[in-house]
């Protein structure tokens, strides 16, 4: 190949053009990274290209732009998304066999992007990609972990963390913006210098920008994520070099990059708090300037802001951008206090994604006063004008000692919005019941979706391509085009293919388990999964009470037609959560012994898979047959896990929470295996003191497993290991276990029953995915689009 030949000529010279001029490989000595880098930078040329058009587009059209501030950004593997949303599948594939390459091993040689943990994160990465599909001119600010959360592991069952090194290896799809940066302060003191408050910070800290293009599908536009990693101002002080204080003459660049370190630092001590809070700060205030500086760039009246300018805070995370952008238009560029309010206020909007009152941050009034003096005066004004503009509000931002960032969100916004029909109806009466009250306009819906790009077309390609040949290829942009299913499903030809493209999926998983877990599960079983965040509120363990149960009754009764199972869990605990790492440890010591019986490990398994991120997510749902969304009714917001299963035909068992309450209703009451209290139930059935013990002892099969768990049955070399587990489960079981309990048994028997029918059971699938496509992130944009931001699609898309 000649040097001065492009990697434009075709597809696989791109590839062959990289690795020699690029990476500085012979094609005969490259190994499997060197042909994935490759391939990755020949894809990366052809997003170049849509980029800088969509950009130059949203400059021409002076277009109103949408910033979504968020603390994660879960996107997972890219490569196969991009190869797919450009349509160089069929030319990747054959690229890469023509080199004799494995085109799967090739993808799935990318490690996953570690910058998120669950649904939050993996709902931003799902918007991004909509937005870049719907051609809605938008930037994702983040922040760029160098670790993320963690790497999970079990050691005797519990959970160890360790460092995610994602970045240890090239990362082919960032720019560094060197231009596009920014020095930051903390701490300090306010002063007042020309009757004017002036914040004179201590400590600086330089926020440097990597850029991700997103591109959209069929790659007709592309948008930008723009992650911020911290630096030091001043990174390296030779003279203490010189006087041999090595460690000490790096120690403000250590320090600096401690910000973009990990996701989510523990929080528990005081110092985990600081910097939380200083992330916070550091990529909100980040995200603010570089949204100022694009936007004075090309125009000179500030007050034009809001026509030109919308900010999404992803949860309360980047609650302290409305402050700090107070703060700039007023201490900075001279604007009266009020109005630099108001502009504010025009500009930003708020998803909230809890009802659980202790998950809306607060920070200590002390810790924020140290950390940021001039944004808590700020903020007290902030509070002081809505006080005045409403005398009979009951909530304050500061109050206790602490300073609410849910409050502050709320009253910084132009909309508030809830993730799911129950739960935007429930913001208005609970958490945000005051708030509300005042501004009984501000609060809308938007019901959470997943794009069906990575969720059923990547992840899934057995089945999109059965759809495809039903349908046509039109839903892959459109998802309620799966509509057209459903009069196939009637055909006993069609639900066989259906059915067998199952069967694939579970055979799949198998090989993958025992090659990679070395565990042998039986693909005829049904695979009744569980992955998502561990927490109280999600109840695996109420999952893994119901599993000890029907262990006991197996070995109690072995001679029934009992349906055989395989329970998959995953999800990793927060590090301080101690109680969600109790969970964790209990499954694996129940599954230790469980798997361990002969008398029933032939038609009961218990698989916990370790280090739950987007590729396993995409390896477990399409071979999932169950879906368990089982929160206490009334804390879940929304959930997108759930919306993923019956994209990919699995019914789900859950409550009425959250989105399952819209999924049951589109998919059919009769294609979802309900259990459980509602929400006005829970709440009232806390109201009984002794409403756990109650429901313990009035459940022979409930008191049987939570025995059997106090007894140490599990834990023998412990016996009270899980002393704190059983007092809750028996003392104030605030989320319920015990209550649900028997509804969730008699559901699962139900299941069983169901499952032993294939052919019905292929048809409740069937008509879960057929009924599933409202359930799109594209369709969810269109909606902050129309309803919140007020911005227009370039592509004709809006």
């Amino acid at each position: 190949m000649a040097r001065d030949d492009t990697p434009k000529t075709g597809f696989r010279d791109a590839i062959l053009w990289h690795l020699t001029y690029t990476l500085g490989k012979d094609p005969d000595h490259a190994q499997i990274l060197d042909w994935r880098l490759a391939l990755s930078h020949a894809v990366r040329d052809r997003i170049v290209d849509r980029w800088v058009e969509a950009t130059r587009a949203t400059y021409r059209a002076d277009a109103k732009r949408v910033y979504y501030l968020s603390m994660e950004f879960l996107i997972g593997r890219l490569l196969e998304d991009n190869i797919v949303n450009l349509q160089l599948a069929d030319q990747a594939q054959a690229a890469m066999e023509s080199f004799g390459l494995d085109y799967r091993g090739i993808l799935l040689d990318e490690p996953d992007a570690a910058l998120g943990n669950g649904g939050l994160g993996r709902l931003a990465a799902c918007f991004m990609e909509s937005l870049a599909t719907l051609g809605c001119p938008a930037y994702g600010y983040g922040i760029r972990y160098e670790h993320g959360l963690f790497r999970q592991s079990f050691a005797d069952g519990r959970q160890i963390e360790a460092p995610e090194h994602w970045l240890q290896q090239p990362y082919v799809w960032q720019f560094e913006r060197a231009e596009a940066s920014f020095t930051l302060g903390f701490g300090g003191r306010v002063v007042t210098r020309d009757g004017k408050l002036v914040w004179e910070p201590e400590n600086l800290v330089q926020s440097e920008a990597y850029d991700i293009p997103v591109i959209g599908w069929r790659g007709d536009w592309a948008n930008t994520l723009r992650l911020w990693a911290g630096r030091a101002v001043d990174p390296f002080d030779l003279e203490r070099f010189n006087a041999g204080d090595f460690t000490a003459a790096a120690e403000a660049e250590a320090l600096a990059r401690t910000i973009s370190r990990v996701l989510y630092p523990e929080d528990s001590t005081e110092k985990g708090k600081r910097l939380r809070l200083t992330q916070e700060y550091f990529f909100s205030a980040a995200s603010i300037r570089d949204i100022l500086r694009r936007f004075e760039a090309d125009h000179a009246d500030l007050r034009q802001l809001p026509q030109k300018v919308a900010i999404q805070l992803n949860d309360t995370h980047p609650a302290i951008a409305g402050p700090e952008l107070v703060r700039l238009l007023h201490d900075e560029r001279g604007l009266p206090f009020d109005e630099a309010l108001a502009i504010t206020q025009g500009c930003v909007n708020y998803t909230n994604h809890t009802l659980l009152p202790e998950a809306l941050e607060s920070w200590g009034e002390g810790l924020f006063a140290d950390l940021l003096p001039r944004h808590l005066q700020i903020i007290d004004r902030i509070d002081d004008a809505h006080g005045r503009a409403h005398p009979d509000r009951r909530n304050t931002v500061r109050g206790d000692g602490r300073v609410r960032m849910g409050e502050l969100s709320f009253i910084m916004s132009n909309r508030v919005n809830g993730v799911s029909a129950l739960h935007t109806g429930l913001m208005k009466t609970t958490v945000f019941a005051d708030q509300h009250r005042l501004h009984p306009d501000r609060i809308v819906n938007e019901t959470n979706g997943v794009t069906p790009r990575r969720w059923l077309h990547s992840c899934n390609p057995r089945l999109s391509g059965l759809i495809t040949e039903t349908i046509g290829d039109g839903w892959i942009g459109d998802l309620e085009q799966l509509q057209g299913l459903e009069p196939h499903v009637a055909d006993p030809g069609w639900l066989a293919r259906f059915a067998a493209v199952k069967a694939a999926n579970k055979a799949d998983l198998c090989n993958w388990a025992l090659r990679e877990h070395h565990v042998t599960l039986n693909p005829d079983a049904l695979f009744d999964v569980q992955i998502k965040r561990i927490h109280e509120y999600k109840r695996q363990h109420l999952n893994i009470l119901e599993t000890i149960a029907l262990w006991q009754e197996m070995r109690e009764i072995p001679s029934s037609d009992w349906t055989a199972r395989v329970k998959i869990f995953a999800g990793k605990a927060a590090p301080g959560y101690f109680f969600a790492k109790d969970i964790i440890r209990l499954i694996n010591d129940v599954a230790a012994v469980i798997n361990a019986d002969a008398t029933t490990n032939e038609k009961l398994r218990v698989i916990y898979l370790p280090n739950y991120n987007v590729t396993l997510a995409e390896r477990l749902i399409p071979a999932a047959d169950l879906s368990e969304q089982i929160s206490t009714a009334g804390k879940e917001a929304s959930g997108t896990g759930n919306m993923k299963f019956a994209l990919n035909g699995a019914p789900t068992i859950g409550t009425l929470d959250g989105a399952n309450v819209e999924i049951r209703e589109l998919v059919g009451a009769e294609n979802f295996f309900l259990f459980g209290l509602t929400a006005e139930e829970a709440e009232a059935r806390r109201t009984l003191p002794d409403h756990a013990a109650r429901a313990v002892s009035a459940d022979p099969r409930l008191t049987r497993a939570v025995e059997a768990i106090r007894s140490g049955a599990f834990s023998p070399d412990e016996p009270d290991r899980y002393a704190g587990i059983v007092e809750n489960l028996t003392g104030a079981d605030y989320f319920l276990v015990a209550s649900d309990f028997g509804d969730y048994w008699r559901a699962q028997r139900e299941v069983d029953f169901t499952y032993a029918d294939r052919d019905t059971w292929a048809r409740m699938a069937a008509l879960n995915v057929a009924r599933s496509g409202w359930f799109s992130s594209d369709r969810t944009i269109r909606g902050y689009m129309r309803d919140i931001w007020n911005a227009k699609s370039l592509l004709g898309q809006g």
